[in-house]
């Protein structure tokens, strides 16, 4: 199947999604006469313009995104053509009120806004499937067709009767029987054991607590039948375009999605990024991001949508501070994107987003944004021809898994403070400061390429996930784990002596007694920093080396074991602890830094021959790097010593 470089032809894509729908025709020409003097060279149409190509049931007005086709290809401007489908026209809801989704507590979710769809429902998908098709035959020839986007950010959840239907029938393919069914959901407690399919039921508000099992299963549903929403669609361009990349995009560590499986499906994986520019950690949550979605797509991937100031949808939406839209834009550049993108080219004035920013603000072409998408442009045409393609080797992998966040985040644990998306930004948190380069990775994927793994939690592990650990360790890999790993199997059954016995062993646990959980700003001392969050009544074997709690109930006893190259870290160690504990882990795994002695907030990151250096603080900084190279963003061949000023940013070549 095609990828990304299809479509880029050796460029960095560079653009963002265009509604003209939302302008008259004449803002259409004043557009592309800024989108040229930006660099622009990609858009994104057609996302949110389901109403506008079908105004009734059947009809067709095509002609108005003819002209825009034509208006690109005669510009040199590619298109990434959209299936509206995320956004169904008020009047499907109106005539056919089973294609809206039900909320848990039985509330239709009615028009008016946006996902407002069934996955499961029959209707919506037939005018889905119909409106795919009369655009993959109408512009599937086009030669402005760079690539397909299907759909929008896929996140609706559905609790009514045709999604109950198709949940039963999802129940019965997996398990076969009622009484496979009943023995994965432990229905033998609180008397819930099933005589009938017929009486299953999505999770809905029960009077007190759901069953765990049930919950899982219906997120694991959830995701399938999205996903059978996707490849309909994807099948259906694909079938005119086999020549034509395909994606959609994802939110970032949205729960609703197991990413794995989805990015199978994908030609291109692409991802819509907003990190708060108010946030002192805003560039690790992007780094995070970006690892991520690189690792997903085993190579070049696309950022579809990032902000170029504010967006709209927090509580107080802060702009971004002069030069950190660039900084953050070639951050995603250095960790593998081929293709820089935003919601959206120009600022709307009316609807529900019209103070979020576009790459044309209010202020049009004068104002401070677009003078610095500009300058980004010029940035990336400079460097697009050296880095696109290229790689980033890691010799780390973090592992990630949807099954297990969803298992641990469930009611009735032992503590609702232990946040699965938290614990993975505070390790991955550790490895960035550390300048170690991180790729993530499914528990049970090919671990052989990585010196060191790190599991920041993973509470639900199956047996395939457990011996491919152990074969990690054997073959003579590290492993460092966090808490609450290897807790329960596949059916969120929690394991005899509530870790799994083969990862006690390899950890050098005899016995774990009591988990012990912390309140919100409890501390524990441990002999060499501070944790927080939780803690565990360990016993640890004869041969384990161990950091021991001090003070307070779990007085020397292990906080920290080693047996061997397998470590595992029974609460979290506080930000400095954490990332020099795993820059001692990863040395000794003989994992090195991609430079030694480096600036503070100063990133550094290897792509290709390409050594990125990014400035995240205020002040000009001096990195030290061996030797001569050339700036592909100056063009000046600095020698050893590079200054970057406020939210700089250097790409050099040796």
């Amino acid at each position: 199947m095609p990828g990304l470089s299809a479509a880029t032809g050796g460029r960095i894509l560079f653009g963002g999604d265009y509604n003209p729908e939302q302008w008259p025709e004449e803002t259409w020409h004043e557009d592309v006469r800024l989108m040229k003097d930006a660099g622009v060279n990609s858009v994104t149409l057609g996302v949110f313009s389901w109403a506008k190509l079908e105004p009734h049931p059947g009809a067709r007005e095509f002609g108005w995104l003819d002209t825009l086709m034509d208006l690109m290809r005669d510009s040199g401007i590619g298109v990434v053509l959209a299936t509206p489908t995320s956004s169904p026209p008020p009047w499907m809801g109106r005539l056919h009120p089973d294609t809206l989704p039900v909320t848990e507590d039985g509330r239709t979710e009615w028009w008016g806004g946006r996902q407002h769809f069934s996955h499961s429902s029959a209707t919506y998908r037939r005018y889905a499937a119909a409106i795919t098709e009369d655009l993959a035959a109408r512009y599937g020839g086009h030669p402005a067709l760079t690539m397909w986007h299907i759909n929008n950010e896929y996140c609706t959840f559905d609790h009514g009767d045709e999604a109950a239907a198709a949940f039963r029938r999802w129940l019965r393919e997996k398990y076969g029987t009622l009484d496979a069914l009943n023995t994965a959901w432990g229905t033998a407690f609180w008397s819930q054991g099933y005589d009938s399919w017929d009486g299953i039921l999505p999770p809905r508000q029960p009077h007190y607590m759901k069953n765990p099992t049930q919950v899982l299963d219906f997120r694991r549903f959830t995701s399938d039948m999205l996903l059978e929403c996707y490849v309909a669609e994807r099948d259906i361009v694909r079938r005119h375009t086999p020549h034509i990349p395909v994606t959609t995009n994802f939110m970032p560590l949205w729960s609703g999605q197991d990413a794995w499986r989805w990015a199978e499906e994908e030609d291109v994986v692409s991802v819509d990024l907003y990190p708060d520019p108010r946030d002192p950690l805003g560039a690790q949550h992007g780094a995070l991001v970006q690892d991520m979605t690189r690792s997903q797509a085993r190579g070049p991937w696309m950022l579809m949508e990032q902000a170029a100031g504010p967006v709209n949808w927090r509580g107080v939406n802060h702009p971004k501070p002069r030069g950190l839209n660039r900084l953050w834009s070639l951050q995603a550049v250095a960790r593998g994107a081929d293709a820089v993108c935003y919601f959206q080219w120009r600022q709307s004035r009316q609807g529900a987003e019209k103070f979020h920013s576009g790459m044309v603000s209010h202020a049009g072409e004068e104002g401070r944004t677009f003078q610095e998408v500009k300058r980004l442009g010029a940035d990336l045409a400079r460097i697009g021809g050296h880095v696109t393609g290229s790689a980033i080797q890691a010799e780390v992998a973090v592992l990630h898994d949807w099954h297990a966040w969803w298992a641990g985040s469930q009611d009735g644990r032992p503590s609702s403070h232990v946040d699965h998306p938290d614990v993975l930004r505070a390790w991955h948190r550790a490895l960035w400061e550390a300048h170690l380069t991180t790729d993530f990775a499914h528990p049970e994927h090919d671990l052989s390429a990585y010196r060191l793994v790190v599991v920041p939690q993973l509470y639900l592990l199956t047996d395939a996930a457990i011996d491919n650990l152990l074969a990690h360790v054997r073959g003579g890999g590290t492993l460092v784990c966090g808490f609450l790993t290897g807790i329960a199997d596949e059916d969120d059954r929690v394991r005899p002596g509530g870790m799994d016995a083969r990862l006690r062993e390899l950890f050098g646990i005899r016995t774990l007694h009591e988990w012990w959980p912390l309140d919100a700003g409890e501390t524990v001392a441990c002999q060499s920093f501070t944790g927080s969050l939780w803690s565990e009544e360990i016993e640890a074997a004869e041969d384990a080396e161990t950091i021991p709690y001090r003070g307070g109930e779990l007085d020397g006893l292990p906080a920290v074991l080693r047996r061997g190259r397998a470590w595992y870290v029974s609460t979290l160690p506080e930000a400095e602890a954490l990332r020099d504990l795993l820059a001692e882990i990863a040395a000794g795994a003989g994992v090195r830094p991609v430079l030694d002695g480096l600036p503070a907030g100063v990133e550094a990151v290897r792509r290709g021959d390409l050594l990125f250096l990014l400035n995240h603080g205020r002040e000009p900084v001096t990195v030290e790097v061996p030797g001569s190279h050339r700036d592909l963003l100056s063009g000046s061949t600095p020698t050893d010593k590079v200054t970057l000023g406020r939210y700089g940013a250097a790409v050099l070549q040796p």
